[in-house]
């Protein structure tokens, strides 16, 4: 399997609700380091896994919607305890939306499978794969 891996940040700010939270149930910021990993298991005509450019810009776009908020104000997030774990879904299903969408070009069809990691910090992550 082949895998090419883009770098990108996002700072956001949230609570959580539940004893297993301790003080992170208040409100609190956090900077999380994501690792966008794309794989396939041959790679396309031009001898790659996607364009490192596109999938740059397209992980830079997806995280900018989430960039300087508080999540707890998303509609979209209203309940739900938006975890380190829940994150890593999150900007996979919509980096995979623009896969399909045709974002990252043509040869990006040939992807087979996504894996985003958010970085809380040097010691812990957290990642959710999904097939394309």
């Amino acid at each position: 399997m082949f895998s090419i891996t883009v770098r990108d940040h996002v700072m956001v700010a949230h609570s959580f609700r539940g004893e297993v939270f301790g003080p992170a149930q208040r409100l609190h910021g956090a900077t999380f380091l994501v690792d966008a990993t794309f794989r396939r298991s041959e790679l396309d005509a031009d001898n790659i896994v996607v364009d490192i450019g596109k999938a740059t810009e397209e992980l830079e776009a997806v995280l900018a919607d989430l960039n300087y908020r508080n999540l707890d104000d998303v509609p979209e997030f209203a309940g739900i305890n938006t975890s380190t774990e829940f994150l890593a879904k999150v900007v996979a299903d919509r980096l995979a939306d623009r896969v399909h969408a045709g974002a990252l070009g043509e040869g990006a069809r040939g992807l087979e499978r996504i894996v985003v990691s958010l970085h809380e910090s040097h010691v812990a992550w957290a990642s959710y794969e999904r097939a394309l």
